[in-house]
C-alpha cells in the first residue's frame, strides 16, 4: 500500500497528517511559524524612507512585506521538510491544502521531485479543522484521498 501525506497548511502552521487507512488520518508532526500571525509592523524594525528620488535607486522594484516574505520563508521551510522526507521513503503521495497564496509559495519550494508526488492541491484553509473533521471533509462528496 503506498503512503499517503496530507499537508494542511497556513501562513502559521502546518500539519503534516499521513492516512492510516481509507479515510482515517494520523498526525505525523506540525511546524509552527509565529511570525505568521504577526502584522508587518510587528515584524520590522527599521521605518522605511518616506521620499525618494525619482529614479534613485531601487525605484521601480516591488518590495516584499514583512509578512510575506515571513510566509515565503516557512513555505521553504515546510519544501525542505517535504524534500527531506522524501529521500527517506516517508511517503509516496502527497496531498497539499493551503490558501492560494500559500500554495503558490509551496509550489516554488516543494522541488521537481517533490511535485511528481503531489496528487492533489486544494486551494482553501482548513488547518483549523480537527484531524476527524478532516476525515469528514474528505468522506463527503466523494472527495477520495
Amino acid at each position: 500500500m503506498k503512503t499517503i501525506w496530507v499537508i494542511a497548511a497556513d501562513a502559521s502552521r502546518a500539519r503534516v497528517l499521513q492516512v492510516a487507512s481509507p479515510k482515517k488520518l494520523t498526525e505525523v508532526t506540525h511546524l509552527d511559524n509565529p511570525e505568521g500571525r504577526m502584522q508587518d509592523r510587528e515584524l520590522t524594525t527599521d521605518a522605511h524612507p518616506r521620499f525618494r528620488r525619482a529614479g534613485g535607486p531601487g525605484s521601480d522594484r516591488e518590495e516584499t512585506s514583512a509578512t510575506e516574505h515571513a510566509t515565503e520563508m516557512f513555505a521553504k521551510r515546510i519544501g525542505d521538510y517535504l524534500e527531506k522526507a522524501r529521500t527517506r521513503h516517508r511517503y509516496d503521495k502527497l496531498v497539499v491544502i493551503a490558501p492560494p497564496h500559500l500554495l503558490g509559495a509551496l509550489r516554488k519550494e516543494y522541488g521537481k521531485e517533490v511535485g511528481k508526488l503531489v496528487t492533489q492541491e486544494l486551494p482553501k484553509d482548513l488547518t483549523w479543522l480537527s484531524k476527524h473533521e478532516l476525515e469528514g471533509y474528505f468522506s463527503k462528496d466523494g472527495r477520495a484521498l
